[in-house]
């Protein structure tokens, strides 16, 4: 290299140098104090665009977490009203089998007064945590947390949608029942003894007339008359004066949900109401019924004539050849008490019919009779050979059948609460596995994001020591290389 005057070579090449150490320990004191090795896309572009990446995947991970936290509490909340309604109707519960026991000797009204009360709690309880039928929560609920490679595999879908998914008193059916006494209304009977400014029978009587058989099989006429006095009755006195007499046969009257006078009891009995003497009747006159809370068979009976009839009665327990003779069957008295002593036993009772000279089989369970021989000419309980229509008893009928009833909707509305709870349970457990997931892709993807952006501080604290030397030494360079065209003056001098 030639010695030049005008262009110092050397300076120019330690001033080069000294730039890139300044730019050098610039860049390595950035790093130091950001704490990140990226800090413009000059510094890495392709690995400022992965961590980018990484941060927002993060971003999103992060708020699905609290999305999945916020999921969980509400579902909490949830589960705690449907713990407490699940007490409720164990309170449902109890008060439905105290009502089914017919040796219940209280009001089954006072019963059936809080068993709907609570039926209108579980509603306002369902309504309060939004899963009442079409409520906020009765839906397919659908928690974002991310992390997928999809938006599918991002969420977490738990549904309590649809009516299954309710716990209202109609979801679980619970809003039609009853556990008041029920009763076989009167046929015919247009008057109703739930209004309370109606006073009846002021000064006045009417007569209920009863076919019925008492505990050992014999057939009963009995009357229960209600005298309403000077004032008249309320209802509800009504009712506890026909009890007053028939408490005693086995027989109930109450005051049915269609308002009316009705009656209930094991008891096989029907009964047909006389006219009022005075006064607001309390049923209408010859309206009439059976205790359709039995099984029932009506027979048109006649006085068997020729030889005698016979047919077989059979229950779960117990199978009776009955027959009818000409004697036995000659009237319909004789045939009752014939009919009644082969029976004897067997919780089938035979009594006069509403028509006066029917007979009525009825029994508190299931039964058939199979005519097996018609009488010789004519007469006899049934007149065709062959299994006789045998009518089902009606299950609000009788005086605990509101409540075995309830009872059995109980049942199935505790097993629907308990899919519901297992449906929440389930999903809360799927929200904290999905958390721990997403927990751990943060971790994952931070770290991921770290090992690029972050600055290796040990590194860079090594870098800047070198930077540090680098740039002291092309400082004392260029100053020597400034002083070197000094040299060539001395090759002027002569």
């Amino acid at each position: 290299m030639s010695i030049s005057i005008q262009t110092n070579v050397t300076s120019l090449i330690a001033q080069n140098n000294l730039r890139i150490n300044t730019d050098f320990q610039s860049q390595t004191i950035q790093r130091l104090t950001s704490g990140y090795r990226i800090n413009s896309s000059g510094d890495d572009a392709a690995g400022l665009a992965t961590a980018n990446k990484y941060r927002n995947d993060t971003a999103e991970l992060t708020q699905g977490v609290r999305n999945a936290n916020d999921a969980i509490g509400t579902f909490q909340t949830i589960d705690s009203g449907l713990s407490n309604i699940s007490q409720i109707v164990d309170r449902l519960k109890t008060l439905a089998t105290q009502s089914a026991t017919s040796t219940f000797a209280g009001n089954r009204s006072t019963l059936d007064n809080e068993y709907q009360s609570l039926i209108s709690e579980i509603s306002r309880q369902a309504s309060n945590v939004n899963l009442n039928t079409g409520g906020k929560f009765n839906t397919n609920l659908v928690t974002y947390i991310g992390g997928g490679s999809n938006a599918a595999n991002a969420q977490i879908s738990v549904d309590l949608s649809g009516a299954n998914n309710a716990v209202d008193g109609a979801a679980l059916g619970l809003s039609t029942t009853s556990i008041a006494g029920g009763g076989s209304s009167l046929t015919g009977n247009s008057v109703r003894l739930d209004d309370p400014a109606v006073s009846f029978l002021a000064a006045g009587s009417q007569a209920y007339n009863f076919h019925l058989t008492d505990s050992n099989g014999s057939n009963l006429d009995v009357t229960a008359t209600v005298a309403g006095g000077s004032a008249g009755l309320s209802g509800t006195q009504v009712i506890s004066s026909l009890n007053n007499t028939l408490q005693a046969y086995g027989v109930t009257a109450s005051i049915g949900s269609n308002g009316q006078v009705s009656f209930g009891g094991a008891t096989a009995f029907d009964v047909t109401v006389a006219a009022a003497s005075a006064g607001n009747t309390t049923a209408t006159t010859n309206s009439s019924n059976i205790n359709t809370g039995n099984f029932n068979l009506n027979s048109t009976f006649a006085a068997v004539v020729g030889t005698a009839e016979a047919f077989t009665v059979q229950n779960a327990g117990k199978s009776v050849n009955v027959s009818l003779t000409a004697v036995t069957g000659a009237t319909q008295a004789s045939a009752l008490t014939s009919l009644n002593t082969q029976l004897a036993g067997s919780g089938i009772s035979a009594i006069k019919g509403t028509s006066g000279s029917d007979i009525q089989f009825q029994s508190a369970n299931s039964f058939s009779v199979v005519e097996t021989a018609v009488a010789g000419t004519s007469g006899g309980a049934f007149s065709a050979l062959g299994s006789q229509a045998v009518t089902a008893a009606a299950a609000g009928a009788s005086s605990t059948g509101n409540a075995l009833a309830a009872l059995s909707t109980l049942s199935t509305a505790v097993q629907n609460l308990g899919l519901v709870q297992g449906r929440l349970g389930a999903g809360e457990n799927k929200l904290s596995y999905a958390m721990n997931l997403a927990q751990s892709q943060i971790t994952n993807l931070s770290a991921a994001q770290s090992r690029i952006r972050d600055t290796d501080t040990a590194a860079e604290a090594a870098n800047l020591t070198k930077a540090q030397v680098l740039q002291q030494a092309s400082i004392a360079a260029l100053a020597q290389a400034n002083s070197a065209p000094q040299a060539i003056l001395s090759l002027l001098k002569g």
